[in-house]
């Protein structure tokens, strides 16, 4: 380390007690009781518990990627995202789940689907995972099939306005982003 500090190991907090605080249907909140293993301090942590998440990015074989426009009510406005959602009970494939996402939201489907990447939402607070998934050679083989309370569209864009469609503003929504970063990795890696 650089920065003078020590190299000691940082120590998991022992769980002491849990308690369910609520159940909202897509999280659960629970409240663990942690002890300091440097100071002994107790403390309660107040953590949500969601299924894990999965997002996928989507290529057309013209190099379009394929993103799905829709409201979101934590900001209150109309987000370009790429396709996902909530790996659904019992689901423990998250390939299969992003292309089950894909063909619902978008009503494409693809081929070669892998994962190529994996990050914690919010690891301060979030118990869960989104995966990313890539899936090539997508075209168009039906109708959407959204929940009843999903209302979107559907945007083609040249994957090389990949990097203008985050740096101009356009995709804002980070595990979106983290997904399109996960994507360039690859690209690169797939290079070398």
């Amino acid at each position: 380390m650089s920065d003078g500090q020590s190299r000691k190991s940082i120590e998991p907090w022992p769980d002491l007690e849990t308690r369910s605080v609520g159940d909202f249907r897509i999280f659960q909140l629970r409240s663990v009781r942690r002890r300091s293993p440097r100071t002994g301090v107790e403390r309660d942590f107040y953590v949500m518990d969601c299924a894990d998440w999965v997002n996928v990015i989507a290529i057309t074989a013209d190099e379009e990627l394929i993103l799905v426009e829709q409201f979101r009510h934590g900001v209150a406005d109309v987000e370009l995202e790429v396709p996902g959602g909530i790996m659904d009970p019992g689901e423990t494939d998250p390939v299969a789940a992003g292309l089950r996402e894909l063909r619902e939201e978008t009503g494409y489907q693809g081929e070669g689907a892998v994962e190529i990447g994996c990050v914690l939402p919010n690891s301060a607070i979030q118990s869960n995972r989104c995966r990313t998934v890539l899936v090539r050679n997508c075209r168009r083989v039906g109708a959407l099939e959204l929940d009843d309370s999903e209302d979107i569209a559907v945007r083609l864009v040249p994957v090389s306005e990949m990097a203008s469609l985050v740096t101009g503003g356009r995709v804002r929504h980070s595990l979106a982003v983290a997904a399109l970063y996960h994507y360039e990795l690859w690209v690169r890696a797939s290079r070398e």
